[in-house]
């Protein structure tokens, strides 16, 4: 990053070392799954070196210890461009905020400085900070608490007195009605008539009390209600203000955003994504490191040639972030605006989109007149996906068209290779779906770790959700997430590797490869987890062993597969 320091005033940086007979590259780098060029890895290995040993600001980002906090890992971005002089360099910068600043030296600035001194967004953050206080000044002053308290003191007395009215007037009741029968059987026609005058006084008396009660709590919290309102009302209205001008202040911010592509168009972050599902811009959309990168390049007259974004530092609590890792970028904040961004340039296809699957064999490893079991290769669909038809379900349809119910019992994920039970009609399917959902059926499967783990078993409970601003990540997260639970047993330790069997005792989406990669569960991405790691040939997964009741013959079955890797 020397050269970054001498030219930091334009950003863009020249390699330290020789680039000559590296080709360049032929197409833009397709964002949201790619391996890094060559030149990227080179600008990585660069600005990573920067960060490791410069002086110019502090941030520590828990790198080999852990620091308790948000925001201490950070995702940083390199750029590879030819700039007007046909020079090639790169550009880097990172997402959001850096040791609390939108600015370093090097970095390319952000799209919208709003922190910049008396910006629009400091004085509405003004505006809100000193309405915050008022409101909370209001809520914490002596006359509203003990209006508060003598409310909830009223209402409490209020429920006990009239509670026990109700109390007292069952029990008057069903004494009368004793008094009455034992009346019928001991007084004559006379005396009876009398009592009964008595009783429906003494009824009618006891009547208009609990009446006079209930008029006189009613009164009382009344009162008590009107003296709080009046200060709740204050309030209220304190909070509604804040929020309209939270509102205003956000549409201010997201009017500040425009985006710049190729061919010079521009477009506004709420244009951007209102056909999205989304319809407003998620918070710190704009802000990651690829748009930024994008829009210093366009506006400089320099020509993207390819991008890479990693991780550096410790990982987020929910998400799995490695350090050094590259890692595509988000969907939910980024994706709208990429597609823009980088409209009119030559940009790699989705992988996705050229994956053939033709060559894909499906091996049936047991088969009868109720069900069979299939051994699904890996990068193959369960079910039809939205840009490939083939999947298992696809060609078991086909083979069986006679066949009644929904065929597949449960899935694998497309990376994800091994044993797959079909059923032929809906009885049989019904009845080994009753097995999975009283957990019956028991499934193994074997994993390859990237590195070496502590320990030889254990359990693993870490709820996850989806992330819905990158689906089909999880995120771990204790509030909203379901449970899941994982136990695991250490098999082999090889080279730097640790090859585990995992028992998912529960079905989440990606539980085993959230739970081997995240740093409270085994903390060890899978080798070729794209999605929780680093891109292999492969995702090591592999569904190894089946067992369930026939649910026809009631035999027990069991199915197992050799290790693939």
């Amino acid at each position: 990053m020397s050269e970054q320091v001498t030219i930091k005033n334009r950003y863009f940086t020249q390699f330290e070392k020789s680039i000559e007979g590296v080709a360049l590259p032929d197409n833009f780098t397709y964002p949201f799954f790619y391996e890094p060029h060559p030149l990227c890895l080179l600008a990585a290995e660069q600005l990573q070196d920067y960060l490791q040993n410069q002086t110019e600001w502090q941030h520590d980002f828990g790198i080999d210890h852990f620091v308790d906090g948000v925001n201490v890992g950070k995702m940083f971005g390199v750029l590879l461009v030819q700039n007007d002089e046909g020079e090639t360099g790169f550009l880097s910068a990172f997402s959001g905020k850096l040791a609390g600043k939108h600015h370093q030296p090097g970095f390319v600035p952000p799209v919208v400085d709003y922190l910049v001194v008396d910006s629009f967004f400091r004085k509405g953050e003004k505006e809100i900070e000193e309405l915050t206080a008022a409101m909370e000044t209001l809520e914490k002053s002596k006359e509203y608490t003990e209006l508060q308290a003598d409310n909830r003191k009223q209402k409490l007395l209020a429920e006990r007195e009239l509670n026990a009215s109700k109390i007292a007037l069952k029990a008057a009741k069903k004494t009368r009605k004793a008094r009455r029968e034992e009346a019928q059987q001991n007084l004559n026609v006379t005396e009876y008539e009398k009592l009964v005058e008595d009783l429906k006084a003494e009824s009618l008396e006891i009547h208009y009390k609990d009446k006079d009660l209930n008029r006189h709590w009613k009164a009382q919290i009344k009162n008590s209600d009107q003296s709080l309102h009046t200060y709740q009302q204050q309030v209220d209205s304190l909070k509604a203000k804040r929020r309209q001008l939270s509102a205003n202040l956000q549409q201010q911010l997201f009017d500040q955003y425009e985006f710049l592509n190729i061919d010079g168009d521009r477009r506004d972050v709420c244009d951007i994504f209102k056909n999205t599902p989304f319809k407003i811009p998620p918070a710190g959309a704009g802000d990651c490191a690829l748009p930024k990168l994008l829009q210093y390049a366009f506006l400089h007259d320099m020509r993207p040639l390819a991008m890479a974004e990693f991780w550096w530092g410790q990982s987020p609590n929910s998400e799995i972030r490695k350090h050094g890792y590259f890692y595509p970028s988000c969907k939910g904040k980024c994706e709208p605006i990429l597609a823009h961004m980088l409209k009119g340039m030559r940009v790699d296809e989705s992988p996705m989109l050229s994956v053939s699957t033709e060559e894909k064999k499906l091996e049936v490893v047991y088969e009868d007149e109720h069900l069979l079991v299939v051994n699904k290769p890996h990068e193959f669909l369960s079910v039809p996906g939205k840009s490939n038809a083939d999947s298992v379900l696809a060609r078991m349809e086909r083979q069986y068209p006679e066949a009644t119910g929904p065929l597949l019992v449960h899935r694998l994920d497309r990376a994800t290779s091994g044993l797959l039970l079909v059923a032929k009609t809906k009885e049989v399917h019904k009845a080994l779906q009753t097995q999975f959902l009283k957990r019956t059926i028991k499934k193994r499967y074997i994993a390859l770790l990237e590195g070496e783990i502590a320990g030889n078993e254990g359990t693993i409970d870490l709820p996850l959700r989806p992330d819905i601003e990158d689906r089909p990540r999880q995120l771990v997260c204790h509030v909203h997430g379901k449970r899941a639970l994982t136990q695991w047993k250490v098999m082999n330790r090889i080279n730097n590797r640790t090859l585990v069997h995992l028992w998912p005792l529960t079905g989440r989406t990606h539980q085993l490869r959230m739970h081997a990669a995240h740093s409270k569960g085994l903390n060890t991405p899978m080798v070729g987890d794209d999605l929780y790691g680093k891109t292999d040939s492969r995702l090591h997964l592999q569904a190894a062993e089946l067992a369930f009741e026939h649910p026809v013959t009631e035999e027990q079955m069991k199915f197992d597969l050799p290790p693939e890797f």
